[in-house]
């Protein structure tokens, strides 16, 4: 094998691991937009409730919130989809 063909060999295979990260991260993203699409309402209303905990004051509104949003959430998961309704009920809030 020449040096040539050494160095030529050696960019393929980076190349090659770069796709593959970029790949998996971008699988990731996906995973991670859909749980947030589902239970983001919730985290947010729940990280509220804690913050207003923690300054002192009563967060009796934002825990109300989050498990209206947890409700929700799960009537949603709980609904049968196909393609032509995926982002359906997400439209609608």
């Amino acid at each position: 094998m020449t040096i040539r063909s050494q160095r030529s060999s050696k960019r393929k295979t980076l190349g090659q691991g770069m796709m593959e990260y970029i790949i998996i991260v971008a699988l990731i993203a996906v995973a991670a937009i859909g749980v947030y699409s589902m239970f983001g309402k919730t985290v947010r209303n729940q990280s509220a409730g804690l913050a207003k905990e923690l300054s002192g004051n009563k967060a009796d509104t934002a825990i109300a919130n989050a498990n209206t949003s947890s409700g929700d959430a799960q009537t949603r998961a709980d609904t049968t989809k196909g393609l032509a309704e995926y982002n359906k009920d997400n439209d609608a809030k």
